[in-house]
Parts: structure tokens; C-alpha cells; sequence
């Protein structure tokens, strides 16, 4: 029976994933595309500074730090370029160089560089990057930064389907699935309320701790589920490692019924009025 840990690997020889640690899965991910896990280790290092401002520099927007937001999207999207890397790795390697995977790769280094280093920029200034219409330039560049939030979910169902056509025979099915699955959600409830979210300002005041969000008109909590779907369907396709294909199927199913269902849930709840 392949276990867990070959199947996120697709490696038979592979014992354990956490026998070999962290050194072993950075290792693996250069492997499977490098560009994308430089990225992620770039902007992960990224957050050591962020970090040391927002420890001496007391400015606040809409009553939180102003370091809040780079520190959420650097991390955001470390795990955004992590995990994409990590899934390229299902194709087979001659795979991982077509034009769909070039776009992919060239897409989400373009949108992520440009999203974070406007965040940063507006961060520094103590200015808003999210919902700031002050004036043309601010609205011109709001726009930009969805088209690139847009773009990012793109890729992602571009990988879905090469996999889906392409993907690797040693990989367990159930896990395919889940990945497959995954990023066709963040592409469909990524993209699907990004639309939305656009022209729908939060209430004003701080909101939940760190994350900022409230508990009514903000649809901030219904994007971040539908942007992570990429990693929380996979985690579960590790637990269905191994069972019979009907079972994982029926299971996989399910899980999508609920993930949809919270996901509508919170998106009813973002457009309530307070």
C-alpha cells in the first residue's frame, strides 16, 4: 500500500517525510520547479523585515498596524508559490517545461512580485494599496492588483487541467484528485468572489485580530477560503491515501459539498449589512 508520505513524493524509496525533514521537502520542491520555490523562500525571508518594522513603527490603517497587510500577503503567497511548485511536481518532468507551465510559472512570479512589492510601497508610506480611490493613479493601480489577484487563480486552473490530462501514473489517484480538485476551486471561488470584493469596502475599525476582518459586509474571509482551497483539499487527499478509489471518490465529493457550502455561507454573510 502506498503510504502518505509516497504519495506527496511520488517516490517509493522515500520512508518518511518527516524522518528526512525540511532540508529533504526543499530539496524535492527545487526539483520539482525552482523558480517558484526561490520566489517563496524570497518572500518568506521578506517577512523578517516586515516583522522588525511593524515592532517600531506605531502607524495604523483602519486601526491595525500598517505592517498587518504585508506580512498577511508575504505569507499568503510564499505558500501560494510553495505549493504550486510542489504540484508542477505531479506532471511528469518533460511536462514542466510546456508553454502552459511556462505561463503558469511566468504568471504568478509577475503578479506576486508586483502585488507585494505595491503592498510594501504603500505599507512604508502608510498608505492604504487595498481599496484606496483617492485618485486616478490609486484606482488605476487598485485595478492592477486585480488583475493579478485574478491572474494568480488563472494558473491554477491551468495546472489542474494539465495534471488532470498529464499527470503522473506513480501518484496515488486519490491524491490527484484532491490536488486537481483544489485548484480548480481556488479558481473558481478565488476568482469567483475577487470579482466582488473589489467594489465592497469593509466597515471601518480593526476588526478580528490580525486578520482584520468583520463579521458582516466584508468578503475578505469568503476570498481567503476560496484562495486556500489549493492547500486544504490536497491535505485532505492525504488522508484518503491508500483507500479504495469509490471510497476516496465519495469522500473527495463530500468535501467539496462542504467547502462550497461554508464558502457560499461566508460570501451570504460578507454582502449582509451590519
Amino acid at each position: 500500500m502506498i503510504s502518505p508520505e509516497q504519495a506527496f513524493t511520488g517516490n517509493s524509496s522515500t520512508t518518511s517525510i518527516l524522518g528526512t525533514g525540511p532540508r529533504f521537502i526543499l530539496r524535492e520542491a527545487l526539483a520539482r520547479q525552482r523558480v517558484l520555490t526561490l520566489l517563496a523562500l524570497k518572500l518568506l525571508a521578506a517577512m523578517i523585515p516586515a516583522a522588525v518594522a511593524m515592532l517600531f513603527d506605531t502607524r495604523e490603517l483602519r486601526g491595525v498596524n500598517v505592517w498587518i497587510k504585508p506580512l498577511k500577503f508575504l505569507a499568503s503567497i510564499t505558500l501560494f508559490c510553495f505549493s504550486t511548485a510542489w504540484f508542477i511536481g505531479l506532471l511528469p518532468e518533460a511536462k514542466r517545461r510546456t508553454p502552459a507551465i511556462r505561463f503558469v510559472v511566468a504568471s504568478i512570479v509577475g503578479a506576486s512580485l508586483f502585488e507585494v512589492i505595491y503592498i510594501v510601497l504603500k505599507a512604508a508610506l502608510g498608505q492604504a494599496s487595498h481599496y484606496n480611490v483617492s485618485d486616478q493613479l490609486h484606482i488605476n493601480m487598485y485595478t492592477l492588483m486585480g488583475i493579478g489577484a485574478t491572474l494568480l487563480c488563472v494558473t491554477q486552473g491551468v495546472l489542474a487541467f494539465q495534471i488532470s490530462r498529464y499527470g503522473r501514473t506513480d501518484i496515488d489517484p486519490a491524491w490527484r484528485m484532491a490536488v486537481v480538485r483544489g485548484l480548480w476551486l481556488t479558481l473558481i471561488l478565488g476568482a469567483g468572489v475577487g470579482a466582488l470584493l473589489g467594489s465592497l469596502q469593509p466597515p471601518d475599525g480593526a476588526g478580528l485580530p490580525i486578520t482584520g476582518w468583520h463579521a458582516a459586509r466584508d468578503l475578505r474571509p469568503a476570498h481567503f477560503l476560496g484562495m486556500h482551497a489549493q492547500q486544504l483539499l490536497p491535505l485532505l487527499g492525504l488522508l484518503l491515501v491508500g483507500r479504495p478509489s469509490v471510497e476516496a471518490k465519495r469522500a473527495l465529493n463530500f468535501a467539496v459539498i462542504v467547502y462550497v457550502s461554508l464558502w457560499l455561507a461566508l460570501v451570504f454573510i460578507g454582502l449582509r449589512n451590519p
